[in-house]
């Protein structure tokens, strides 16, 4: 199958994915609520208590981690929405299509780009309302929010895999949540990292969602002249150590999800 035609079919399924939100609003309220929550509660009720650091305000210091958190937060959607697919048999109604096999995997993965974007143009304006602001160019801050996107692309692959290989939406909302909990909240997204023990440390500092806050944090421009960063090389070049990541969770879970997707509808 040819990429054009993979490309082709994949948006057809984005397209139904798509309107699916104009059938069932219900579902862009709840992605959206989230952001805004955790903009406010923490910006309003943890932020007195945490100190940023000298010269950072913490409102400031937050909306990278917040960002961070959402994105990630938000690729389990791609897993919940196939293993939902699965359960009610359309994914045996797309495998009747004369179409290509990993469309079904591409345009549930491209539709979540459609919704981060959202979420964060929501997450931006909430922030700018609680006293953020990016300081960097308007082309870091461009590629503050690209390398976001493309990271939470990446994620949703992942997600997608454990959506092809769990019985259940409320199995893999479970097991994502034991393993995205922790990745996000031991990482430098909420506190800064001189406030982890040092065994702990070393965790945070090569933590992908760390260098993906760090990463964003200095795009936009909130890291102060001055400020401590780690001399640990993840921390050092948190964007290139992002992209390393991305690349390395495309190379391994692309081709798992398309065949376990494969082995599943073969059955």
């Amino acid at each position: 199958m040819s990429p054009l035609r993979v490309a082709t079919d994949g948006w057809v399924v984005a397209k139904r994915n798509l309107i699916k939100i104009k059938r069932v609003p219900e579902i862009m309220v709840f992605v959206l609520m989230s952001p805004i929550m955790f903009v406010l509660l923490f910006a309003y009720v943890f932020g007195g208590a945490i100190d940023a650091g000298p010269g950072l305000d913490y409102k400031e210091f937050l909306i990278g981690g917040i960002f961070a958190q959402t994105v990630v937060f938000g690729a389990t959607y791609s897993g919940a929405a196939l293993a939902e697919d699965m359960q009610k048999g359309f994914i045996d109604r797309f495998r009747s299509l004369p179409m290509s096999r990993s469309a079904v995997l591409v345009g549930r993965t491209t539709s979540d780009v459609v919704y981060n974007v959202v979420s964060l143009a929501v997450m931006a304006i909430t922030g700018l309302f609680v006293g953020w602001r990016a300081h960097g160019s308007i082309l870091e801050t461009a590629a503050a929010f690209a390398l976001l996107l493309v990271f939470a692309y990446a994620i949703s692959w992942v997600m997608a895999f454990i959506g092809l290989i769990v019985p259940s939406v409320d199995v893999i909302n479970n097991a994502s949540f034991l393993v995205i909990m922790p990745l996000t909240f031991v990482s430098n997204a909420f506190v800064p990292l001189e406030s982890f023990p040092s065994g702990l440390r070393h965790v945070v500092e090569w933590n992908p969602v760390s260098a993906i806050t760090q990463g964003v944090r200095e795009l936009f421009g909130n890291v102060p002249d001055g400020m401590h960063v780690p001399e640990v090389w993840s921390m050092q070049h948190p964007v290139l150590y992002t992209l390393l990541w991305i690349v390395l969770i495309l190379l391994v879970f692309v081709p798992l999800s398309v065949r376990q997707y494969q082995r599943t509808t073969g059955k």
